[in-house]
């Protein structure tokens, strides 16, 4: 990172005019399938005029190092130019400079930056190893020692702004991880560590896992959505308990088959009922025992 703080202060930069189809992308943002968050771009195409205030910056070969999302957008609205601002850099600073400048939370993902920062490493190793000719009086040795190898981890792990732990992870993921898993860790849907685990298992359970932790999301959300809009028109969400669990009892023995029962993940002890379910139950005065009067009892 201190690296990419000097580049802006040592190099001169330029305001230039481009024309879209000149930018492209950074070949590492390219070579790992990364693109701009979805909800970002809709943000900025609420304020299109905002958006292109700011330049967007590039290297003196059009690639692009800030300003993906405008870019984008740009190219959405049809708009034939952008301003831009040019600096003289290498591909390696380019990336350093992309990897600080996408560390805010809108920006590139944990697991995005591990793999943009992950094509630092030759050029790391190779660092390495000329220090450790010059401390060994160029002996000639090109074998990082294993502390070396940790050392340019942490590198990397410092360039991403991620623990030196995932960056072992994401390295095995590339490995042995389905082309879905990827994709969604790529997305921001599942965390490093949960891809991690699921990566032991066979690429069949790895897409099965991930296709019931969706499902069990996607009932989640609905959950909210539903509450939401019961709370939105003010009627209560909470029910007695006790004459619900009656109620769902006395309902006739084939009854339960036509409904579905879902476990969702959270803390506290709590049922939900969907409207329909609700309103098949029956009536909970037509559970109170009836009362009748004796007429011998009568004074």
């Amino acid at each position: 990172m201190s690296q990419t703080l000097t580049i802006t202060g040592e190099l001169d930069s330029q305001v230039v005019i481009c024309r879209i189809n000149e930018l492209q992308p950074h070949p590492s943002y390219l070579r790992h399938h990364l693109a701009v968050p979805a909800s970002k771009l809709s943000a900025l195409a609420e304020q299109p005029d905002v958006a292109f205030k700011e330049p967007i910056v590039i290297t003196q070969d059009h690639l692009i190092v800030d300003g993906y999302a405008r870019w984008e957008l740009a190219k959405l609205l049809c708009r034939p130019t952008l301003q831009c601002m040019k600096y003289e850099l290498t591909d390696v600073e380019a990336l350093h400079w992309i990897l600080q400048r996408h560390r805010r939370s809108s920006g590139i993902n944990d697991f995005g930056r591990i793999l943009l920062a992950l094509d630092l490493e030759p050029s790391l190793k190779e660092k390495a190893r000329e220090n450790q000719r010059i401390a060994s009086k160029g002996d000639g040795r090109s074998n990082l020692t294993e502390a070396e190898k940790l050392d340019v981890r942490s590198e990397i792990a410092s360039a991403a702004g991620v623990c030196a732990g995932n960056v072992t992870k994401v390295k095995q993921l590339m490995l042995a991880a389905h082309p879905e898993l990827m994709q969604a860790l790529r997305n921001g849907e599942i965390r490093i560590h949960r891809a991690w685990v699921w990566s032991k298992l066979s690429r069949e359970q790895q897409l099965k896992s991930l296709r019931l932790y969706e499902r069990g999301r996607g009932i989640k959300k609905t959950v909210r959505h539903l509450l939401s809009r019961h709370q939105a028109k003010g009627t209560p969400t909470l029910l007695d308990s006790a004459s619900v669990l009656e109620r769902l009892s006395a309902l006739e023995s084939t009854e339960p088959r036509s409904f579905s029962v879902e476990i969702i993940k959270g803390n506290g002890k709590a049922i939900y009922l969907t409207e329909e379910l609700l309103q098949s139950l029956p009536p909970y005065q037509e559970l109170m025992p009836s009362c009748t009067t004796n007429p011998s009892n009568k004074s």
